[in-house]
Parts: C-alpha cells; structure tokens; sequence
C-alpha cells in the first residue's frame, strides 16, 4: 500500500461540523454503497490534501468554504509543484477538484450543507494526450524472452507477461485472477470486480493459455510449497504477488530487451490494443476486452494506429516514390533526370550529396519543439 494511504486524515475528528468528521462520514458512505477500494482510497488522499490546504488557512469547518476558497484552490493547484518540479498534470488536478465536488454535492444531498460552494466550478479542460508508444511485435518477444522458463520466477513471470499481452488486462485485474478464473476449453478468463466493480469475461489466446498451464503444473507447486491460496500468480512464500514487484520485473525486463520505451505493466495493455485494431479488429470489441465504460476512451488507440494511416500516405501522396510511365524524352526534348531505380544493373543507384538545401533543415530539431 502507498504510505499516503496510511496517513491519518489531518484535523479534529471530534467535531461533527468539522471538515475532518465530514469526510470520514463520506469516506464511510462510499465504501457502503460498494464503491471500489482503489476509489476509496484515492479520495482520502486527495480529499486531505484539500483538509491540509484549508487548515493552513484556519478553515476548519464546511460551512466557512466559500466559492472563493474552491476557486483559490484550483488555482493552487494550477501552480502546485511535486517534489521533482513537475507540476500537476491536468488530468490530475481534473480528477483531485472533482473528488471536491462530489463531496461538497454529497454534502447538500445529505442536509449537512445549505449551499455548495463547489457547484459552479469549471474544470480545466482534458488534454487530448495519446496513449504512450505501443511494443511492436518484435520487442514484445524480446521482453518475453528475458523470462527464464527454466526456474520457477522465470516461468511464473513468462505466464503473467504473456497473460497481460494476450488479454490487456490491467495490473492489478491479472494479479488479482484466482485459479477457477481460467476455463481453457473456452479459453477466457473472468475478470472479477475490475474497474468501476464490474466482472467481464475476456478472450486468452491458446499461446498464453499453454504458458498458464505450464505454470500451474510445473511452478506454482514449487513456488507455493505446503501454502495454500486461491491467486493465480504466487511469490515464494505462497502469497499473492504484489503490483510493485511485478512493474519491478517487467521494467527490468524492458532495459534488459534493450526497449527503451516508458512504462512497464500497462504498456502490454497499450500493446494489445493496437496491434488488434492494426490487425483489423472493430473498436468495440476493443472496447469490450479492455473494460472500457464509453467507447470514447477506446478511440484513443484509432490515432496511434499508424499502420494503415502509413499504407495510404505512401500509395496516394504525390511526393511518393514511383517509376514513371511517361515516353522516354526524344532528341531535342530537355533531358529528364535518370530515375533512382532504373541504373544499368538494375539496382538503385546511391543518390549523390550535392550542396545542403535550406529546406532540408529539420526546423523541429532546431526549434526545440516538444
């Protein structure tokens, strides 16, 4: 567990008016109306944050935040700075001012609030930010190949690499399957409680599936010993292997595959998607296998598919590269260039480096364009 999820909520919890006991009193309702345990705890971190920030300020109480203060915070936001110097990545603050706003409305609904200063609130606008680079094909048998099947962590981490890169499934939905997830006649795997709660089943190709096998007969045994647990994916001491030993294998695997691309876990699931959508497969089923609630947020992996998009460039643009079908020049007529393909050996002929063209410039490299 992230150590900010064990920090205690700042403030006095005695108060009932106070902002403390409010948002314990909300924290509680959520996890009573079945909200997931990851959006529970990531409200609670950010919902103190804003408890901190008020407290510094001498406003302990809800009913002393005004929409000024809302609007003072988001601007702090705006200009807030990690530890690294990075600031808050929109998404970020989006996500941290509508956790306010669900709990200032949550506060109105319950009568606990006359006014909601929170209402009027604008967020800022959702940046169009593509999905980071997907594997090609190549690489991700090179990642693979960096498991050793010959010991049980090597064949154990080959199971669960190509289980992510079969399915797409998220880290902690492949870490938390249990044995009676799998159905190899069928060849899917039921996704329990994934994101948002809700169970999905999902398609595993027969290649994974062997690995899966192989695994459970030949490694999980050894790895589990006298232990006895119902997870898929065990470590030596017969537990459940957690989300940060398994993005610390994965990372290790990519340096070691010489890819140098960012991520680990979650760019298999990146991977999968647009290979298939490359390969032809319709966006919703997509959508479908990786959970997606609107469709909207599968699309995104329409505009990496470069593939195709590279297909039609080099078939339609006039600037293409084509042997001419015009009549070869008579005498008299003005001398056409010789065509790189068409050398005596019938081999293309290295073109010569004459004088640099200003236009040549990679003004992108000289401009210093992110």
């Amino acid at each position: 567990m992230h150590p900010e999820f064990r920090k205690p909520i700042p403030g006095d919890a005695t108060d009932p008016e106070g902002l403390t006991a409010l948002l314990e009193r909300y924290l509680l309702w959520m996890e009573t109306h079945h909200y997931a345990q990851g959006t529970v705890a990531i409200r609670r971190v950010t919902l103190s944050k804003f408890l901190s920030w008020c407290h510094e300020r001498a406003v302990t109480k809800a009913r002393d935040v005004t929409r000024e203060m809302v609007e003072r915070y988001q601007r702090h936001l705006f200009y807030y700075r990690k530890r690294n110097g990075v600031p808050l990545a929109v998404s970020s603050q989006a996500h941290w001012l509508t956790a306010l706003r669900s709990w200032f409305a949550w506060m109105v609904r319950q009568r606990l609030l006359e006014q909601d200063p929170a209402r009027e609130m604008q967020l800022p606008r959702a940046e169009q930010r593509l999905p980071r680079h997907a594997l090609s094909p190549s690489e991700v048998e090179a990642v693979l190949a960096q498991a050793d099947p010959r010991t049980p962590f090597g064949l154990r981490n080959r199971a669960i690499l190509e289980t992510l890169y079969s399915t797409g499934l998220r880290r902690e939905e492949a870490l938390a399957l249990q044995l009676g997830d799998l159905d190899g006649e069928r060849l899917t795997v039921l996704v329990r409680r994934g994101k948002g709660n809700k169970d999905r089943f999902v398609p595993i190709g027969a290649r994974a599936m062997a690995w899966l096998a192989k695994y459970l007969a030949e490694a999980r045994p050894a790895l589990l010993g006298d232990v006895a647990t119902p997870y898929l994916f065990v470590t030596a001491t017969g537990r459940r292997l957690t989300a940060n030993q398994l993005s610390a294998t994965v990372r290790d695997y990519l340096e070691k595959a010489g890819v140098a691309k960012p991520g680990a876990c979650h760019l298999f699931r990146h991977t999968m998607a647009t290979l298939m959508l490359e390969g032809g497969a319709d966006v919703r089923y997509i959508q479908a296998m990786l959970g997606h609630v609107s469709l909207a947020t599968t699309q995104i992996y329409t505009h990496v598919t470069i593939t195709k998009l590279r297909e039609v460039h080099e078939r339609t643009h006039p600037a293409r590269l084509f042997r001419p079908t015009t009549p070869a020049p008579q005498d008299g007529d003005s001398a056409a260039p010789p065509h790189p393909l068409d050398s005596p050996d019938g081999a293309a002929e290295k073109p010569s480096c004459g004088p640099a063209d200003p236009l040549d410039v990679d003004h992108d490299a000289t401009a210093g364009v992110a």
